[in-house]
């Protein structure tokens, strides 16, 4: 009888941990270049003595991130900058290098391009991109190709991964990858524009509903299962 119960809990285990990735999802709905993610669940046979059949639960497999490109949008902002095609802009952080296609820049207290949170973004040489961006402004080529009013100041660093969903997320947009960069062979540098998110909202929040439906109704049988084994007990312990 406990079979029952153990395999309806590994489901609603498993629920509870997809309904935790669809609301990071849509918390994130805003957030420039944001990647959404889902579950992937496998199948755990576990034969059990005297059963005609393995008993079969769900686990977590793991998290499969959708490395579709969100929707370029125009902005006012000339710090703001866009990724079409593969690639990860490269930024330096105290933990190393990290990288993020969030091209949401600004200009820090030192004078160089950084991210929101005041990271340098670097370019192909490996250094931070510094210079006095109030003389002529700034433009940002195709190629990534940084100038101001004085001429070129620097080429931003876009590369590649050939295994994205080995990334790791290390928070505010950031990845970490074990894997060696190499440069981006088709990324094209769009200036005044930003990734959106590729999360859509409005399937998240369907999938969240018949999720919830669903939970509601494991949890529906596995009450009508304890009261079930409840009764029982208190019929063997009146014919005793």
């Amino acid at each position: 009888m406990e079979n029952a119960v153990y395999i309806g809990l590994s489901q609603q285990m498993a629920m509870r941990r997809q309904l935790d990735v669809i609301a990071n999802n849509l918390a994130n709905v805003n957030t420039p270049a944001y990647r959404g993610e889902k579950v992937l669940f496998e199948e755990y046979l576990q034969r059990t003595p005297g059963a005609p059949k393995p008993l079969s639960f769900v686990l977590d497999y793991g998290v499969l991130r959708d490395t579709s490109e969100g929707e370029l949008k125009p902005t006012s902002n000339p710090l703001d900058v866009a990724i079409s095609g593969k690639g990860f802009f490269v930024v330096d952080t105290p933990e190393g290098q990290r990288y993020t296609r969030n091209g949401h820049f600004r200009v820090n207290d030192v004078g160089q391009l950084s991210t929101s949170e005041g990271a340098p973004v670097l370019d192909d040489r490996g250094r931070p991109i510094k210079a006095d961006f109030r003389d002529g402004g700034i433009t940002i080529a195709s190629d990534g190709t940084v100038s101001n009013g004085t001429g070129r100041v620097g080429r931003l660093d876009v590369v590649q991964f050939d295994n994205e969903q080995a990334m790791q997320k290390t928070g505010s947009s950031l990845y970490a990858s074990d894997e060696k960069a190499k440069p981006a062979a088709n990324a094209k540098i769009m200036q005044g524009m930003i990734e959106g998110s590729n999360v859509v909202s409005i399937v998240e929040v369907t999938n969240m509903l018949e999720l919830s439906r669903l939970y509601e109704s494991t949890q529906q049988l596995l009450n009508t299962d304890q009261e079930r084994q409840r009764k029982i007990i208190q019929n063997l312990a009146k014919v005793s």
